[in-house]
């Protein structure tokens, strides 16, 4: 049976006509079979793509050809099946959304974190003047996160900057921050630098990267993705389960989507409260009329609808 690749990916790197690009780089994706997710911004690229091996191994070449994306670092995992069903490519304000325009604040092509390959930041980790730093948003930690991480209550990295006032009392350590891939952690750590914290790392590649260059080492439980698998297996060294059912407390690691799309929280339940509540995080949503059918996946393909702004701590679509 023929296997697939999925690639992510980011880049900050200036693209003029960063609008024209959009759609020009929609196209050559279309020619090569791939489905997927990437954002195009003037300040660069976020991806992640699902094709063929073949079709994976061209898009990479040809972002590497150009002298704008040369340094990409692509994480590939081999998957059986594509990890989306349509491809878009959107541009946008933001490539990762930090509300934080002013390139004077916030840069990451003229001031980031220092980057710590995987090996490096196993190392480090541990150390009695180190604070290792989850910038990622609840839904996310909750699901996995590192042992002993800072975990900051947020929806979206848009609400980081408003948390840096509860990191002030560790200015004097070494702040080795962390993320998915990597791409919001070039943001956090230059914000960090910005408002006076002198000793900033960020794990290069990203928590991705990390199970695959270090075994995902100290890693508790699964790492959400933002693709038809929702999440994937970090550590192959000591894992561990930390997260819980929404519903009934009872212990799994499977990540879904409520299948109301006007709510289409992110959280955890068990299939026997999946199979009980039909995919669903609240009596409410499973008898609410948009009810997307329950596959036992959790995963849907976006439908547009308005935001939904009524019920602090869901995940809305936009």
């Amino acid at each position: 049976m023929e296997k697939y690749n999925t690639l992510l990916y980011y880049c900050y790197s200036t693209i003029d006509n960063a609008e024209q690009f959009a759609a020009d780089h929609l196209v050559f994706c279309k020619s090569l079979g791939l489905t997927g997710r990437i954002i195009v911004a003037i300040e660069g690229l976020n991806g992640t793509v699902s094709g063929t091996e073949l079709a994976c191994n061209t898009y990479m070449q040809t972002l590497h050809a150009d002298p704008r994306f040369a340094n990409i670092d692509f994480k590939v995992d081999v998957v059986d099946t594509p990890s989306f069903v349509k491809m878009h490519v959107r541009h946008k304000t933001e490539i990762v959304h930090s509300g934080l325009r002013d390139p004077e604040i916030i840069n990451p092509q003229k001031q980031t974190g220092k980057h710590l390959e995987p090996k490096d930041f196993l190392a480090m980790k541990d150390d009695e003047d180190v604070v290792i730093l989850d910038v990622r948003s609840n839904y996310e930690h909750n699901l996995g996160k590192f042992k002993n991480a800072i975990t900051l209550d947020i929806e979206n990295f848009r609400d980081f900057p408003e948390k840096i006032n509860e990191l002030a009392k560790y200015k004097d350590k070494k702040i080795l921050t962390y993320c998915t891939g990597g791409i919001k952690c070039e943001k956090a750590s230059a914000l960090l630098l910005h408002e006076g914290f002198k000793d900033v790392y960020q794990l290069h590649g990203g928590i991705i990267k990390y199970g695959k260059e270090a075994g995902g080492q100290d890693f508790e439980g699964k790492c959400y993705v933002f693709d038809n698998r929702l999440s994937v297996e970090v550590n192959h060294v000591n894992p561990v389960i930390i997260s819980t059912c929404f519903n009934c407390g009872k212990t799994t690691q499977k990540m879904i989507n409520c299948a109301n799309p006007e709510c289409n929280e992110h959280f955890t339940q068990c299939d026997e409260c999946g199979e009980k509540m039909d995919g669903c995080c609240s009596d409410a949503c499973k008898a609410h009329p948009r009810k997307r059918v329950y596959d036992g996946t959790g995963y849907y393909v976006k439908v547009p609808q308005p935001v939904n702004t009524s019920k602090k701590g869901k995940v809305v679509v936009e």
